[in-house]
């Protein structure tokens, strides 16, 4: 399936082992960590270097400090995951349930003419320019979304920050999550082809 898809596994792997420890000691204590990580680079918080670093392939890591695509990827994936999850009993990681599906149903979930606030909210992180910027933005959607308590696909989240770091596939993921918000749409609309 190639490395983009073991970037999904990966954090799949580490999520579902958070939620069987969730209500121990060890889980809570990794889970607040995890939170405080939130928009900070990885690495900057040595409690964090196991939970996100731990087992992760070699090949993930260069060698002059600074985080490589992957890391950054696995980082905020576990810190937003752990964000989400705060305050709910039932898990907030939902295989399938893209970024794109997950917008279109906090929109769904809203007032009328709440629309354009989460837009104002989502647009920002689709065209953010580095990912410094892009967790900052995903922080204020995973609040919204944590408010309705709607899942997210934290693998397949991690897969596009991934690919949202390459220049000629970023395109293609700020499609898909155009494409994913607006195929929810038309499908309840029962406009889907």
């Amino acid at each position: 399936m190639g490395e983009r898809y073991y970037v999904a596994e990966f954090v799949r792997d580490r999520i579902q082992n958070l939620l069987r420890e969730k209500n121990t000691g060890g889980g809570k204590a990794a889970l607040a960590n995890l939170r405080r990580g939130v928009g900070k680079i990885p690495g900057e918080i040595p409690e964090l270097w196991g939970i996100f670093l731990e087992r992760i392939p070699e090949k993930w890591m260069r060698l002059d400090g600074i985080p490589s695509r992957e890391e950054w990827a696995v980082y905020i994936s576990l810190t937003m995951f752990a964000l989400h999850q705060q305050g709910n009993e039932r898990p907030m990681y939902l295989e399938g349930e893209t970024l794109g599906k997950a917008i279109r149903r906090l929109v769904d979930n809203t007032l009328e003419g709440d629309e354009d606030r989460v837009l104002r909210r989502f647009n920002p992180l689709v065209t953010a320019t580095d990912m410094t910027e892009a967790s900052y933005h995903l922080r204020g959607l995973i609040q919204l979304l944590r408010s309705k308590e709607i899942p997210l696909d934290y693998g397949k989240l991690a897969d596009d920050l991934v690919s949202f770091q390459i220049l000629d596939r970023k395109k293609q993921v700020q499609l898909r999550w155009g494409q994913d918000f607006y195929r929810i749409f038309h499908k309840e609309e029962g406009e889907e082809k």
